[in-house]
């Protein structure tokens, strides 16, 4: 039975017409593109023009090369009227299609936009040198010399444009390295990109240098594939202008598929077909490495060539630097080793972590709108020079769920005035134990865990630990339990030891989030790999190393624990050829610390927030008004509910001349009765005949159009306190499926308010005959156990009056059977029952009296024994049915006896007295158990109502 306060509050409502409803969505769309409007510059439109433009580079700065251009002018730019640039690159594999949207929202907002598709990918002609400051970096100079010659285009002096520059991934660090190599530029905002190139390919773990490190070789394999034959893909910058991962490599791929972007152009120099149009001395390097799985003095000044970390000194434009937490190929640390170097020269830097990123896309669309308002704010002040000095405070998200519209995941964005860097504001340590182990390392590191691939950093918690660590080839330890939550922001570090036979080691050190259930994650499928050399053979000579994890943003919840897992080969990177057996541990022994950075910020509301938080003001004003506008109702009614009617203050219902219209029929006519103590009374009628409509209305779901109802002499209003005395199954039962039985019964009566003494809770429980099922959920109960649990429901503090709408609907003939019985002991002690049902035979054997209704009007009340009247053919259950037939056939007035098939006897007595008959069976010595009318109450039903009658309500 739905609550008197939601009942009051459905009354309270207007009705929901489709007109309201288009005016309301109306409404709502306004609001909220007033409120999008009003965080967003305004919006300009724009025109967009192809050209090929040929520049001159290479180390000498007279390689000819062809580079494929579109540019975006605002509407109204001109040399009366310029505006300021921006030059916006793409992704490793893209082209200057990858950016169109991007572009286009910034042309959009006042700037003039060059896109281009970078040498030796697309239409454009050259070899790939990746970034390289004398060809790739030249490149961009070249074209905001063009820019500079633009009449539109506002410049700081002759031929230096007021410019920023935007990057996703291989774009971002073309933004760091021309900042650093050309002064030109006033503002950069790289996304997602490196600091050094070769530690990103060649990552180690505790310290050592590139040379050393692990080779990455799934990243590095899928880069030298999209630039011999096909791209990458070919998104953008999700979000809008450069506020996350853009590009045409694997970063905002909106649906993780990656599409052809790259390949070779007409007319592009071929060279060695196995390098396809990546430079000869870029195509070696990779060769090699991949080859022997090692890198190379050589390779690694190359790659370094390419690398913002040489320059980071030389970087004067403000910065902004956007970093994804979901990011296996550039993670965390890379923008935060450029942010301190850039930094370290005064000039002004800016950080933002999201939770995407290579591996994650885009994020969540949250994420995506505060990214896009840091980005247009820091354009807005550095290059138009609009606006106050954007605050250089750090920001960072988390997943916190699901959004209840679309489903979506949605981030909570927080920040902090101070920016603590991956090693964390404070730090917490958290114990690990578990005793070394040996661990096996396969023949070519295949097989391999599957911890992270390209597009798909999160695979191993997607996968459940199904395709993740492989028995032998890892070790395991292990936390307590956390005792509340933990927010980890930052590079988690922890001390392990390792010994092999060959006096060097491989490891793959993670860091799992365990769930109480086993269930373990592996936060962005990072990785820390480890190349440790000068091993002993016995670990207990090898010395403690400090392993610096990954960092992340994640919350361990309460009850959750962690887990370190050291393992021997990983399929997204290189491991010894040679199989060998290592023994790992902790640096401490069986035990040892993991410290686990953390931050404490504040949440950020962002501008796609904002207009929720409108929406939910506006709202809870509405709901103020309808609180207000219930209790001015529920006020007025109980100032007239004040009096006893003193003649029905001791009948629990007396129901007089009701009476409830529809638009265009009456469902109730004219209906009038009592139910008084002690009874069970049956409301009887054919389908549409307004049983229910009679009920909704005593039960205040719904008002009627005349007629009053008073409940111990207290008329009946909604909100009536003496509802309180009623319990109700009306409209059937309606729980919540992941709680108990029990559960759902103790939430329902902690929402009346009344104290718990008051609930009669096990009275209840044993009158619903529910047994242990009670302790069950919901959701695996039969029809059958919902109903008996509607019925304990409604018997809750056994209140004085019972109304139920079909009981037995759902019950089996045994169940049925005790609920006849449940009813008459209900029916005691002063209580009483009402009772709707169709089940004619059930109302008879239940009832005590029984109220028939027909098309909204009552036809016959009273006993049941007086509705169905006397029968002139009564059936006898006697003990010796042949010596009864034999006494009854010699009895004056019997006309006819005759079997009933069960043992019994039917005799037409003709109008002889029962009584006699009865008399002359006991005399010849045969025993009588029970006489019955064979008259039934449906003989009586049909007599009243008709065979064919129909009514005119619901039921």
């Amino acid at each position: 039975m739905p609550s008197p306060l939601s009942a009051r509050l459905r009354r309270a409502l207007p009705r929901m017409t489709r007109r309201r409803v288009v005016t309301a969505t109306v409404l709502i769309a306004l609001l909220g593109g007033a409120v999008t409007w009003a965080v967003w510059p305004e919006r300009r439109d724009f025109t967009a023009t192809d050209s090929m433009i040929s520049v001159r580079s290479g180390p000498t700065g007279d390689e000819p090369v062809t580079l494929d251009t579109r540019y975006y002018v605002p509407d109204g730019a001109s040399a009366d009227a310029p505006v300021p640039a921006v030059l916006l690159a793409h992704g490793f594999g893209g082209t200057k299609d990858t950016v169109r949207a991007d572009a286009e929202d910034l042309a959009e907002i006042g700037y003039a936009v060059l896109t281009f598709t970078a040498r030796g990918f697309g239409r454009s002609g050259g070899e790939i040198h990746l970034d390289s400051p004398d060809h790739e970096v030249r490149d961009a100079q070249r074209l905001l010399d063009w820019l500079a010659a633009r009449p539109e285009i506002r410049t700081d002096a002759p031929g230096d444009p007021r410019v920023g520059v935007l990057g996703g991934s291989y774009g971002g660090a073309l933004a760091l390295l021309l900042a650093a190599q050309d002064p030109r530029v006033d503002a950069i905002v790289p996304m997602i990109t490196w600091n050094d190139l070769s530690r990103s390919f060649l990552p180690e773990s505790t310290g050592r240098e590139p040379v050393d490190g692990v080779f990455k070789k799934g990243w590095a394999g899928l880069f030298f594939g999209s630039g011999t034959g096909g791209g990458l893909g070919a998104a953008g910058l999700p979000g809008g202008p450069a506020t996350g991962p853009g590009s045409g490599d694997t970063a905002g791929l909106p649906d993780g598929v990656p599409t052809a972007g790259g390949g070779l152009s007409p007319g592009a120099p071929l060279g060695d077909p196995s390098c396809g149009r990546f430079a000869r001395d870029v195509c070696a390097a990779y060769l090699e490495i991949a080859t022997t799985g090692r890198g190379t003095p050589e390779a690694v000044e190359l790659l370094r060539r390419s690398s913002p970390a040489t320059v980071l000194d030389r970087i004067k434009a403000p910065t902004l630097l956007v970093q994804g937490a979901a990011d296996t190929l550039f993670p965390l640390a890379e923008a935060d080793l450029n942010a301190r170097g850039i930094a370290a020269n005064g000039t002004p830097v800016r950080v933002a972590w999201f939770t995407g990123g290579h591996d994650g896309g885009s994020g969540p669309q949250s994420d995506r709108d505060r990214l896009k308002f840091l980005t247009a704010q820091w354009l807005g002040h550095y290059v138009k020079g609009e606006g106050e000095p954007p605050s250089d405070t750090f920001t960072w998200s988390r997943i916190a769920g699901f959004d209840a519209m679309d489903r979506g995941l949605v981030a909570t964005g927080y920040s902090v005035a101070d920016y603590p860097g991956v090693g964390g504001a404070a730090t917490r340590e958290l114990a690990v134990a578990g005793p070394p182990q040996a661990v096996a390392n396969p023949p070519a590191g295949n097989p391999a865990a599957i911890s992270s691939l390209p597009f798909a950093g999160g695979l191993s918690s997607v996968l459940g630990g199904v395709a993740g660590d492989l028995p032998g080839q890892h070790a395991r330890f292990e936390s307590a339990p956390l005792d509340e939550p933990l927010d980890v922001v930052g590079s988690p570090t922890v001390s392990i030891r390792a010994a092999s036979p060959t006096g060097e080691a491989v490891l793959f050190v993670k860091l799992y989030d365990v769930d109480p259930k086993g269930s373990a994650t592996l936060p962005s499928g990072l990785v820390a790999p480890v190349r440790l050399t000068g091993l002993p053979a016995d670990i207990g000579q090898a010395r403690p190393v400090t392993v610096t994890l990954p960092a992340i943003v994640h919350r361990v919840e309460a009850g959750h624990h962690l887990r370190v897992v050291l393992a021997t080969a990983d399929q997204a990177y290189a491991s010894p050829v040679e199989p060998a057996v290592y023994t790992v541990g902790l640096g401490g022994g069986s035990t040892g610390p993991v410290t686990l950075p953390t931050v404490t910020g504040e949440p950020i509301a962002t501008p796609e927030l904002v207009w929720r938080w409108v929406l939910a003001g506006l709202l809870a004003a509405i709901v103020v008004g309808l609180v207000v506008v219930v209790a001015v109702v529920r006020h007025r009614h109980r100032r007239h509910d004040t009096s006893v009617a003193a003649e029905y203050a001791d009948t629990p219902l007396v129901v007089r001349d009701l009476r409830k219209e529809y638009a265009d029929f009456v469902a109730v006519a004219k209906v009038g009765f009592e139910v008084r103590r002690g009874q069970v009374v049956g409301l009887l009628g054919p389908n549409g005949a307004g049983k229910t409509t009679t009920l909704r209305v005593l039960m205040g779901l719904t008002q009627p159009t005349a007629g009053e109802i008073y409940v111990f002499g207290h008329r009946l209003v909604p909100g009536s306190p003496v509802l309180s005395r009623i319990g109700a199954l009306v409209e059937g039962p309606g729980f919540l499926p992941h709680l108990s039985g029990r559960d759902n019964l103790r939430s329902y009566w902690r929402a009346t308010g009344r104290p718990w003494a008051e609930a009669r809770f096990e009275e209840a429980l044993e009158i619903a005959g529910l047994g242990t099922s009670v302790d069950r959920r919901v959701r695996t109960y039969s029809h059958g156990m919902r109903q008996r649990l509607a019925i304990a429901q409604a018997m809750l503090g056994l209140p004085e009056l019972l109304v139920l709408d079909e009981p037995t609907d759902g019950l089996d003939p045994p169940q049925i059977a005790e609920m006849r019985r449940v009813l008459r002991r209900y029916a005691t002690d002063g209580r009483a029952v009402l009772v709707s049902s169709h089940l004619l035979a059930e109302v008879e054997q239940t009832c005590t009296h029984a109220i028939v209704v027909n098309k909204g009007a009552i036809v016959a009340a009273g006993p049941v024994d007086e509705i169905v009247g006397d029968s002139p053919t009564v059936q006898f259950d006697v003990t010796d049915a042949s010596a009864a037939r034999a006494v009854l056939d010699g009895l004056e007035g019997v006309r006819t006896v005759a079997g009933d098939g069960n043992g019994g006897l039917v005799v037409d007595i003709d109008g002889t007295a029962r009584s006699e008959v009865v008399a002359e069976l006991v005399r010849a010595g045969v025993g009588v158990d029970r006489v019955v009318p064979r008259r039934r109450l449906e003989d009586a039903f049909l007599a009243l109502v008709g065979e064919n009658s129909r009514g005119s309500g619901d039921r």
